[in-house]
C-alpha cells in the first residue's frame, strides 16, 4: 500500500514539474484592442500567436490575455471589417493596438446587454444610435432623442409641455393594463422611466428622463428580438433600451468641449377659433333656429361683440430656450476619465411654464495592473424645476380654458388687474380667467436624481474575468402646490371655502441593484471563437411618498400648508419590491461563416405569489453570413451578407406591486371605523408571457457605402396581466388575472448610403421604415371592453375588442348631412329604427400603418447640413376637441372652430358640419364625425454648421476647433388633421386610449444657435 501511494506520489509530482516546465516555457502577453478612428475598444477581435493554433478573442471591454510559447515572436490581429496586423513581441508582456476599419460598420460596436460584440457578429436585432444622429436636435429626455432614428420604435411627444411625457414603443404595444414602455438601462443600471410626479395635468404627466442630460449619451442601442433581450427576462418583452454615456479613452489628452446653445420656442400652430362678430352671428342663428329671441339670452350685435380677445395668444408666449455645458476627457494606459456640467433653461409656450435642469456626470476607469480593473461606471447628480400649468383637459386648465373662453370679455379690467372668479363684471366662461390662472397658481415640482455605479474587474484565469458593480438609481420629487383665492379651484369650483388650497406632497424612489459576471472568451484551432457569460443579479426597489393638503387661507399673501386654517388631508406610503436573477449567455462562431448564440434568463419577482413567483425566458438566434462562403467570392462589390433568425420568449411584470394579494384598507361605516376588503386575491397571478420569432437580414456593399437591415417578426403575447371585469355583486368591479393575448406583426427596413464623397463634399442618407399590425386575439369574453371618454350618444370614446388593435376608437358612423334638413345621419347598425348606444361600431385606431424616419446629412469645406424629416401614415386620431368646437348644440359657453362657418344653413347645402341648433345634442353625438386621419410628414430638423479653418482657430492658442450652428425643430408638418398638431395625445401614455386630442397644447417649434469649442 505504502509502494503504491509513494508511485501515485511521484507520478502527481511529474504532473506538476512537467505543467511547471510547460509553463516555463511561455510568457504571458496582455493588452487593449481599440479602433483608430475614435479610441473606442473592440470585442470580439482575434488575438493568434501567428504559426500556431493559440488564440483568444477580446472581451467586451476590448482586453485580451494570452500564453506565448517562447519560439513564437509575433502575433497576428484580424476581425472582419479590420485591417490584418502582424506585430513583433520583443519581450514586451503589454501590447495594446489600434486597428483600422476596413469596411464601414462592420466593425462598430454594439452593446447587447451585459456584454458588447462588433456589429458583424450580432445575431439579433438591435437597433444602434449614436450621438451625432441628435446632438443637433434640442431634446429635453433621452427617449425623445431616439424618435424617427430606429427602425420599429415608435416615439411621440404628447404634448408640448416641457418636461412632459414621451410615448415609446418598441414593436408595438403588448399588454393592456401592465406597462409598455420598454425597460431603459442607463450604463448598465435599470433606471426610473414614465412619470415621478404624484400627478397628471389634464392627463399630461411629467417624464423622468427630462433629469438626464442627452448631451451626455455616447450611443442608444434599442435590443428587439428575443435573441437580444432575453437576458433581461421578465422585463424585456417591450424591448430594452441601453443607454451608454462618454466615458474617457485611453491614450487620449485631457481635451476641454465648451457648449452654448440660445433660441426661441414657440407654437407650431393654432386652432383657428372665430372672433367676436363671427360667433355671435353663429349664435344668434342656433338660437333662432330653435325657435327662441337672441336678444332676450343677451345675444345683442355691436353690444355683445363689443370687446374682441384672442384668448389662446394670450395664454401663449415667445419663449427662450437656452443650455450651456463644459466637459472634460482624457486618458493614458491605465487610467481613463470623463466629466461634464450642463445647465438647461426653457421657458414653456404657456405662461409661466418652465423647465430648469442642472446635471453633472463623472466616470473614472483605472487598470491598475494586468488582471484587475475599477471604476466607476457613471456617477450623475442633477435637479430639476418644473413649473407646471394646468394643462389639457382639465377642468381649469390654461389653454383649455382659453381655447373655449367666449371672446365678448378680457383677462384685465380698466386698471390693468386680472379678473377674478368672483368679480361681478367678470362672466366668461369658463368661469374663470385663464391668463389668471396660468399667472396665479404654483406648481412646483423639485426633483433630485442620483445615478452611478461602482465596478471592480478581475480576470481569475485567462480570459476568465469577473466583474462585480454596485449601483444606485436614486429620485426624489418635491411638489409644492398653491391656488389663491382668484383662481378656480382656489376660489368657486370645490368644497375649499374660497379662500385658497393647497398640496405638498413627496415622494422617493430608489433602485439598488448588484450585477455580478463570469465572462469566457477563447479561440480553438483558430476557427471556432466561443464567448461565454454568466450572472447573478439582485435589485431592491423601495418608493416612500407622503402628501399634506390645506385649505382656508387668511389672504392670498399666506401661500404654505403651516398657514392653513384646515388641514385635514394627507397621505403616506411604502412599497418594497425585488427581483433576484440568474441569466446566462454563450455565443459560437466558427469561422467566421456560421454564428449561434443561446440566452437564458430565470427570475424570481416579488409581485407574484409563492408558486408564481419564478420564471425561465429562454432564446436561441442562429446566423449565417453568406458573404464568407466560397461561392461569393466573384461578388467582390459585396462586403458582407449575413442572414440571422430567432426564437424566445420574454416577460412582462410591470404592472405595480403586490396585485397578488387580496388587500385590505379602512373604513368608515354608520360612524364606525374599521377595515375593509378593497381588491380580491389571485395567488396564481404570473408573468405576462411574449413568444418571438425573427428573420433578418444584413447586407453590406462597395466598401460599406450602402447597406441596409430587414426584419421580420412575429410576436405573440399570452397570460395578459388584465383586470377582467366581474359583476358588482361579488362586492368588487375586477379581479386582476392572467387573461387574453395580443399579438404584434411586423416588418422593418434600415437603408444607410454615401451616396457621393469626391474632392471634399459628402452626401449620406439614413432611412427606417416600419410596419406593425397590433391586434387582440384574445379575450376573457367578446363583449367590447370600453375606455377612453364619454362620448355623447355613446358609451365611451375607445374600446378593447379581439380582433381589432389596441387603440381602436368606437362610436356612430356618420353618413353625412341630410341636405334637405341640415340634420346628421348616422348609421343604424341594428336596424331598429332608432339612433342608440346600441348603434355603436368601431370607426378607426390609432396604429399607423407605416412611421419611420429619413436623414440627409451633407458636408462641404468646414460646413455640414443636416435635414431630418420624421413621419407616420396611415393612424386615426379622434379631435375630441371638435366635439366642443364644433359643437352644433351650442351652449353659447364655448368659442367655436372656424370649421363652423361651413354649417348647413339652407336647403340644399352641401357640407359635413349640420345646422347650429341651441341646445340640440343629436346633431353633435360622438362619431366618426370627429376621426380624422392623423398621418403627418415632420421636417423634425434642419441644422447648418460651419467648423472654423485652423489657421483662424489657431490664433485664439489655447483653443484647437470651433464650430458655429444654427438649426430649427419642427419647422414644417404636413397633414390633414385640422387640429394644431397630429401627434399629441391627451392621455400621456395610454394603450387603449391614444390618439386622443381633447385641448392638447401642441408641440413647438425652435429656432437655435450654438457655439462649440473645444481646448
Amino acid at each position: 500500500m505504502i509502494k503504491r501511494y509513494t508511485f501515485l506520489s511521484c507520478w502527481l509530482l511529474l504532473i506538476v514539474l512537467t505543467g511547471s516546465l510547460a509553463f516555463g516555457q511561455t510568457r504571458r502577453v496582455t493588452g487593449r484592442v481599440t479602433a483608430a478612428q475614435d479610441g473606442t475598444t473592440l470585442p470580439g477581435v482575434n488575438v493568434v500567436v501567428k504559426g500556431t493554433t493559440v488564440g483568444v478573442s477580446t472581451d467586451a471591454s476590448g482586453n485580451y490575455s494570452i500564453n506565448v510559447p517562447d519560439d513564437r515572436t509575433v502575433l497576428t490581429y484580424s476581425s472582419i471589417g479590420l485591417v490584418a496586423q502582424d506585430i513583433p513581441i520583443n519581450n514586451r508582456s503589454v501590447i495594446n493596438v489600434q486597428m483600422a476599419e476596413s469596411v464601414n460598420e462592420l466593425a462598430q460596436v454594439v452593446v447587447t446587454g451585459y456584454n458588447s460584440a462588433q456589429k458583424k457578429d450580432i445575431t439579433g436585432s438591435i437597433a444602434s444610435v449614436t450621438s451625432d444622429k441628435f446632438k443637433e436636435i434640442p431634446v429635453a429626455s433621452v427617449d425623445q432623442a431616439l424618435q424617427g432614428q430606429a427602425a420599429g420604435v415608435q416615439v411621440s411627444q404628447s404634448s408640448g409641455t416641457p418636461g412632459g411625457g414621451i410615448t415609446v414603443r418598441v414593436r408595438g404595444s403588448t399588454s393592456i393594463s401592465a406597462s409598455n414602455r420598454p425597460l431603459f438601462i442607463v450604463d448598465g443600471v435599470p433606471v426610473e422611466d414614465g412619470l415621478l410626479s404624484s400627478r397628471d395635468f389634464g392627463g399630461q404627466t411629467d417624464n423622468a428622463f427630462a433629469l438626464l442630460n442627452p448631451n451626455d449619451i455616447e450611443s442608444i442601442q434599442v435590443l428587439k428580438d428575443a435573441s437580444a433581450k432575453a437576458i433581461y427576462g421578465s422585463r424585456a418583452a417591450n424591448g430594452v433600451v441601453l443607454i451608454n454615456t462618454k466615458k474617457g479613452k485611453a491614450n487620449q489628452k485631457t481635451t476641454f468641449t465648451a457648449d452654448v446653445q440660445r433660441g426661441i420656442t414657440e407654437i407650431v400652430r393654432k386652432p383657428d377659433l372665430l372672433n367676436s362678430t363671427e360667433l355671435l352671428e353663429l349664435q344668434r342663428e342656433a338660437v333662432s333656429n330653435a325657435g327662441q329671441d337672441p336678444d332676450k339670452l343677451g345675444l345683442i350685435k355691436g353690444v355683445t361683440d363689443g370687446i374682441n380677445t384672442d384668448w389662446v395668444d394670450a395664454v401663449l408666449r415667445r419663449g427662450i430656450y437656452q443650455q450651456y455645458q463644459l466637459s472634460a476627457t482624457g486618458g493614458n494606459e491605465r487610467t481613463t476619465f470623463y466629466l461634464s456640467g450642463n445647465f438647461r433653461d426653457e421657458e414653456g409656450i404657456q405662461l409661466n411654464n418652465r423647465f430648469t435642469r442642472m446635471s453633472g456626470k463623472f466616470s473614472f476607469t483605472h487598470k491598475a495592473n494586468s488582471a484587475l480593473s475599477f471604476g466607476i461606471d457613471n456617477l450623475s447628480l442633477s435637479r430639476a424645476l418644473n413649473k407646471r400649468v394646468k394643462g389639457d383637459n382639465f377642468l381649469d386648465g390654461v389653454y383649455s380654458g382659453a381655447v373655449k373662453s367666449l371672446p365678448y370679455y378680457s383677462p384685465y379690467n380698466e386698471q390693468g388687474k386680472l379678473y377674478g372668479p368672483n368679480d361681478p363684471n367678470y362672466q366668461g366662461f369658463p368661469n374663470f380667467n385663464p391668463v389668471a390662472q396660468a399667472l396665479l397658481p404654483r406648481f412646483d415640482s423639485y426633483t433630485v436624481k442620483m445615478l452611478g455605479g461602482l465596478f471592480v474587474e478581475y480576470e481569475l484565469l485567462q480570459n476568465l474575468r469577473f466583474r462585480t458593480k454596485a449601483s444606485i438609481d436614486y429620485n426624489q420629487v418635491t411638489e409644492d402646490q398653491f391656488e389663491s383665492s382668484q383662481t378656480a379651484i382656489g376660489g368657486y369650483l370645490s368644497n375649499v371655502g374660497g379662500q385658497g388650497y393647497g398640496v405638498y406632497s413627496s415622494g422617493t424612489y430608489t433602485t439598488f441593484i448588484n450585477t455580478n459576471t463570469l465572462t469566457y472568451n477563447t479561440i480553438l484551432d483558430e476557427k471556432h471563437r466561443i464567448s461565454a457569460l454568466a450572472g447573478l443579479e439582485v435589485l431592491q426597489r423601495q418608493e416612500r411618498s407622503g402628501s399634506v393638503q390645506g385649505r382656508l387661507f387668511p389672504s392670498d399673501d399666506f401661500t404654505y400648508i403651516t398657514s392653513a386654517g384646515i388641514v385635514d388631508q394627507g397621505s403616506s406610503t411604502l412599497i418594497k419590491s425585488g427581483l433576484i436573477s440568474t441569466f446566462g449567455e454563450l455565443r459560437y462562431d466558427y469561422d467566421e461563416r456560421y454564428l449561434a448564440t443561446a440566452t437564458a434568463r430565470y427570475d424570481g419577482s416579488s409581485r407574484f405569489g409563492r408558486d408564481r413567483q419564478f420564471g425561465f425566458f429562454p432564446s436561441v438566434s442562429l446566423g449565417w453570413r453568406i458573404s464568407q462562403e466560397n461561392f461569393m467570392e466573384r461578388f467582390r462589390f459585396l462586403n458582407d451578407l449575413k442572414l440571422r433568425g430567432s426564437f424566445g420568449y420574454t416577460g412582462n411584470e410591470r404592472i405595480g406591486d403586490f396585485q397578488f394579494l387580496g388587500t385590505w384598507e379602512s373604513a368608515t361605516y354608520s360612524g364606525a371605523t374599521g377595515v375593509g376588503p378593497t381588491a380580491l386575491a389571485n395567488p396564481t397571478l404570473q408573468w405576462e408571457r411574449t413568444r418571438e420569432a425573427n428573420l433578418g437580414l444584413d447586407a453590406s456593399f462597395f466598401n460599406g457605402r450602402l447597406s441596409f437591415s430587414v426584419d421580420v417578426y412575429d410576436n405573440l403575447t399570452d397570460r395578459l396581466l388584465f383586470a377582467e371585469p366581474i359583476a358588482g355583486t361579488t362586492g368588487f368591479t375586477f379581479l386582476q388575472g392572467n387573461i387574453g393575448k395580443v399579438s404584434n406583426r411586423g416588418i422593418e427596413l434600415a437603408v444607410s448610403s454615401v451616396n457621393f464623397d469626391r474632392n471634399g463634399f459628402r452626401w449620406s442618407t439614413d432611412l427606417n421604415l416600419s410596419h406593425n399590425r397590433n391586434e387582440v386575439v384574445e379575450l376573457a369574453s367578446t363583449e367590447p371592453l370600453f375606455r377612453g371618454y364619454s362620448g355623447n350618444g355613446v358609451s365611451n370614446t375607445n374600446v378593447v375588442l379581439p380582433g381589432q388593435p389596441l387603440g381602436t376608437f368606437w362610436g356612430l358612423k356618420f353618413l353625412g348631412v341630410d341636405p334637405a334638413t341640415g340634420d346628421a345621419i348616422y348609421e343604424d347598425l341594428n336596424g331598429d329604427g332608432r339612433i342608440t348606444p346600441d348603434d355603436g361600431q368601431v370607426i378607426g385606431n390609432a396604429q399607423p400603418k407605416l412611421f419611420g424616419g429619413l436623414t440627409n446629412r451633407l458636408s462641404w469645406k468646414g460646413f455640414d447640413l443636416s435635414v431630418f424629416l420624421q413621419g407616420s401614415y396611415g393612424n386615426k386620431m379622434l379631435n375630441f376637441t371638435s366635439t366642443s368646437t364644433i359643437n352644433t348644440g351650442a351652449d353659447l359657453q364655448t368659442n367655436q372652430s372656424r370649421k363652423a362657418l361651413q354649417r348647413w344653413q339652407k336647403p340644399g347645402d352641401i357640407t359635413s358640419v349640420p345646422r347650429y341648433v341651441y341646445e340640440n345634442t343629436y346633431n353633435n353625438y360622438h362619431s366618426s364625425r370627429f376621426v380624422e386621419d392623423g398621418s403627418y410628414l415632420r421636417l423634425k430638423n434642419v441644422s447648418l454648421g460651419y467648423n472654423l479653418p485652423k489657421k483662424y482657430v489657431e490664433r485664439l492658442r489655447i483653443v484647437s476647433t470651433a464650430r458655429i450652428s444654427v438649426s430649427g425643430t419642427n419647422l414644417w408638418t404636413l397633414t390633414r388633421y385640422t387640429g394644431p398638431d397630429p401627434e399629441v395625445s391627451t392621455l400621456d401614455g395610454s394603450t387603449t386610449a391614444q390618439g386622443i386630442d381633447l385641448y392638447t397644447i401642441p408641440q413647438y417649434k425652435t429656432l437655435m444657435a450654438g457655439v462649440t469649442l473645444t481646448f
